[in-house]
């Protein structure tokens, strides 16, 4: 059981999840996931939390991941954390969202590879290089959680028809996930409700080809 406590809030016009992380429901510094709304929502949560703030992490660039990050960023003073590979997305929003979609550029603060290790709110987050969903996607993994973005979800998986992505990249990806976490690491992914992945490898109907490659 892991002693963080991890708020969802569903935002934007996908529905996209967007993580409140606290280090305990105390903390009054917390992490936010992908920003995925306009703000009025997310700050208000915040405030009635008792919590700021402290810092961004970013999984893709996707556009429905990042509609709220210039504004909570801005807001909250809090450094933004993101693959260098996606950069461009939020920095030139206009060449890749919908016109029907605001978005506001913004600047990372950091940039990220995978394999590094963020301490933020009190937290310690190891940073994953899992492509495959898009070419630069990240996960983040702290106390038992899994913040897995668009790459592994309840009972199904990141879309491989988009630009830059590749099911054989992704599904390597979840392999190393699998490889690297016990079975019950909790999955809070980029859309639906959480899950575990134990659950996953266990009945994903997409991961067939992984359960046969680890039961032979």
């Amino acid at each position: 059981m892991t002693a963080l406590r991890v708020e969802q809030l569903s935002l934007g016009p996908m529905g996209t999840n967007c993580y409140i992380v606290q280090a305990s429901p105390q903390s009054t510094e917390a992490v936010v996931v992908d920003p995925s709304g306009e703000g009025p929502e997310l700050r208000l949560r915040l405030a009635e939390l008792g919590t700021r703030c402290t810092a961004i992490l970013v999984t893709h660039g996707h556009w429905d991941h990042l509609v709220g990050v210039a504004n909570l960023a801005e807001g909250a003073g809090a450094p933004v954390y993101m693959a260098e590979g996606e950069r461009d997305l939020l920095e030139s929003p206009d060449r890749f969202t919908p016109p029907t979609i605001s978005l506001r550029a913004h600047t990372p603060d950091v940039l990220l590879a995978g394999g590094e290790a963020i301490d933020a709110a009190g937290i310690a987050f190891d940073v994953l290089s899992v492509p495959g969903h898009s070419p630069a996607h990240l996960a983040y993994h702290a106390g038992g959680c899994l913040f897995s973005g668009d790459v592994l979800f309840a009972g199904s998986v990141g879309r491989t028809d988009l630009p830059g992505a590749s099911w054989d990249t992704l599904l390597a990806s979840i392999h190393r996930l699998v490889e690297a976490y016990r079975p019950e690491t909790i999955v809070y992914p980029g859309h639906g409700p959480a899950t575990t992945l134990g659950d996953e490898l266990a009945s994903n109907p997409f991961l067939a080809d992984l359960r046969a490659e680890r039961a032979g």
